[in-house]
C-alpha cells in the first residue's frame, strides 16, 4: 500500500472519532462516546463501571492527544490525526491501538451482560452507538468474533480496533 492510499484510509477513520462533527477530535468527543455507551446499557455514570468508562474515555484522549496534537491546543485536528496515526502505525500498529485498551476494558466491562465476554449482538449495539452504520456494526462485529464462540474478547477487540487502521473501510 504506498503512502497516499494509506494516509487517506486513515483519514477516512478521523470522522468515527469526531462525535460531534465539529472538525476536530477532543476530550468532549471521547466523553461523549463514553456517556452514549452508558445510556445504551443503562448504567449509570456514578456507578465504578461508568467511572471507569469515563477514566477509560480521559485515558484514551490523552493517548490520542499524545501521539497527534502537535501544536498543543488541545483538539487534534484532520492533518495532526493523519500525521500521528500514520507514524505510529507505521511503527507498530498493536501500539496504536494499546492507547485504547482502558478505555476498551471499561466498555467490555460494560457490554458483557453475562460475565463471559462480549456477545456479537452486544459489540454492535456499541459500534452504532459510537456511529458506525447498522450493516457495518454487523459486519465488524462478526469479524470480530475470530474463533467463532458468539463472544468478543478484549484481546480480540484490540485487534479489531488496530486492523481498523490497516484495512480497507468497511461498508
Amino acid at each position: 500500500m504506498d503512502s497516499s492510499e494509506y494516509e487517506r484510509k486513515i483519514a477516512s477513520r478521523f470522522a468515527a472519532f469526531d462525535q460531534d462533527g465539529n472538525g476536530y477530535i477532543d476530550r468532549q468527543d471521547f466523553s461523549g462516546a463514553a456517556a452514549a455507551i452508558l445510556s445504551e446499557f443503562s448504567v449509570t455514570a456514578r456507578c465504578g463501571k461508568g467511572q471507569d468508562l469515563y477514566s477509560g474515555a480521559e485515558a484514551f484522549w490523552q493517548g490520542m492527544a499524545g501521539i497527534a496534537d502537535v501544536d498543543g491546543d488541545q483538539r487534534v485536528t484532520r492533518q495532526e490525526f493523519i500525521t500521528g496515526a500514520v507514524k505510529r502505525l507505521r511503527d507498530n500498529p498493536q501500539r496504536f491501538a494499546e492507547i485504547a485498551r482502558p478505555f476498551l476494558h471499561a466498555v467490555i466491562a460494560i457490554a458483557d451482560e453475562d460475565g463471559q465476554g462480549m456477545t456479537v449482538p452486544a459489540v454492535e449495539r456499541v459500534l452504532r452507538v459510537l456511529g458506525v452504520s447498522p450493516g457495518g456494526a454487523a459486519a465488524v462485529a462478526s469479524g470480530l468474533d475470530s474463533d467463532g464462540d458468539g463472544r468478543i474478547s478484549e484481546e480480540q477487540a484490540l485487534a479489531g480496533f488496530a486492523a481498523y487502521y490497516v484495512t480497507p473501510e468497511q461498508p
